[in-house]
């Protein structure tokens, strides 16, 4: 019994740790900047966030040593998280976004390690932003240089039309949604109508009268 409790001891010792990084908004700023992330954002009461769980630990492990990507983890429901779940657009568990901290895309393919690994190690590279412009093509460049010379308010103005503008889409696409709901609804009414009507007009009488006379066909051509 002490060997084998010995044997444990030294296996939970020798097992390598997970550095696992969890963002606040404290830490955000500190921990992404300069590097291309990729993010986990979660509930801890979440079903596929546990299910996740082994997998994404191991894939911050493989990068923790990086100096120019990072693997972190997002608790949403942590106190002040909220805010940084909403600006990232978050709105399910998990949600998996990367990129450039400042213009995070999500992430919509497998879920395996080796399929995150792969993806990580495809994509998280240097990017084109404000503290990487040496990356950045000329027309960005050119970007960059003009907000810079724009004032704070100037640029508070312009970005706030732009999410006008998304938030205008968000608008148009939820209330598309709902005429399709409704038309949806409307045809399925209107299925049922028709089906009941057909039913209803001696379809269940027929049906049972050809059963009827097929067997008694049968009958005789047997005899």
């Amino acid at each position: 019994m002490m060997i084998k409790q010995l044997s444990l001891l030294l296996a939970l010792i020798s097992a390598p740790a997970v550095s696992a990084i969890e963002l606040t908004p404290d830490t955000w700023d500190a921990e992404t900047s300069g590097k291309t992330v990729f993010v986990k954002f979660y509930a801890p009461w979440c079903g596929h966030c546990k299910a996740l769980k082994p997998d994404w630990d191991k894939l911050m492990e493989e990068f923790a040593s990086s100096t120019t990507q990072l693997i972190a983890d997002v608790d949403c429901t942590a106190d002040g998280n909220d805010a940084l779940c909403t600006a990232n657009g978050v709105q399910g568990f998990p949600t998996l976004k990367w990129g450039d901290p400042e213009d995070l895309q999500e992430y919509q393919g497998p879920r395996s390690f080796d399929a995150l690994k792969e993806f990580a190690q495809e994509n998280l590279k240097p990017l084109c932003s404000v503290k990487n412009i040496d990356l950045c093509d000329e027309d960005k460049k050119a970007l960059i240089e003009t907000y810079m010379g724009m004032s704070v308010e100037d640029l508070e103005n312009a970005v706030e039309e732009k999410m006008v503008l998304i938030d205008d889409a968000e608008k148009n696409f939820d209330e598309e949604v709902e005429k399709l709901q409704q038309k949806y609804e409307s045809l399925e009414k209107e299925r049922g109508e028709a089906v009941a009507a057909v039913k209803a007009s001696g379809l269940g009488l027929m049906t049972s009268v050809l059963k009827s006379k097929s067997a008694a066909d049968e009958t005789k051509d047997e005899l």
